[in-house]
């Protein structure tokens, strides 16, 4: 059987089991390893990609029942130009080893799309479910900020 999806705005077919993680198949068949496996049982984040719009774990979701197109880290810059919350990681230097920065940022993307100005508190709720080994949760937070005030014109909201 033939699944066709869109990943990054690219369709793609694929004859991998309908049961096959999505995260599997954007690395191992479509060469996208920004998206990374940590726990396998969507407790960590490493591996959050967009379906829809809408922040997932891509280890929990089957190939089958992919809803929507997907978007990796590799397809949140928008053309040659990083996205606002890249520019921001890169100058809070966010990233320490930076195994979960690309689930974090995924998962930051997906509560700006939502909250355009987020609160210290809204920030930490809506990245609960993302782990960084190294810490670097104010950081995370900081760039949040400088992201979305980028995004609103340079306003805090």
């Amino acid at each position: 059987m033939t699944i066709s999806l869109t990943v990054n705005g690219t369709q793609f077919r694929t004859d991998a089991p309908p049961e096959t993680p999505l995260l599997w198949v954007l690395r191992d068949e479509l060469g996208l390893s920004g998206t990374k496996y940590g726990c396998g049982v969507a407790a960590c984040g490493a591996c959050t990609v967009h379906v829809d719009g809408q922040a997932v774990r891509s280890c929990q979701v089957a190939l089958a029942d992919v809803w929507g197109d997907v978007t990796t880290i590799e397809g949140l810059a928008q053309g040659e130009r990083l996205a606002p919350l890249q520019e921001a990681w890169i100058r809070h230097q966010v990233a320490q080893c930076g195994f979960c920065q690309s689930g974090q940022i995924m998962q930051a993307a997906d509560l700006l799309a939502a909250n355009p100005a987020p609160s210290d508190d809204d920030i930490d709720a809506a990245m609960a479910g993302n782990l960084c080994r190294c810490g670097s949760y104010s950081a995370i937070r900081a760039a949040i900020h400088d992201a979305a005030r980028a995004m609103n014109g340079g306003r805090a909201g």
